[in-house]
């Protein structure tokens, strides 16, 4: 049976930095998503929940 040519070795990180990229990744989403929500939340209130909604409905017409 043919052997590889070279074995797979496991790299391993062990910089400061290792693991912390995904939860950098989800903070900067979870805070993307907070920004959308408060600036919904100020759309609704000044304008109100019929030209809020009716924003959205044409905004939807739009694109579809």
């Amino acid at each position: 049976m043919a052997q590889p040519l070279h074995t797979v070795h496991p790299v391993s990180d062990n910089s400061p930095t290792a693991g912390r990229m995904p939860s950098v990744l989800l903070l900067a989403g979870a805070c993307v998503a907070g920004l959308l929500v408060i600036g919904a939340l100020a759309l609704w209130f000044h304008y109100g929940s019929q030209v809020f909604f009716e924003m959205i409905r044409t905004g939807f017409a739009a694109c579809f």
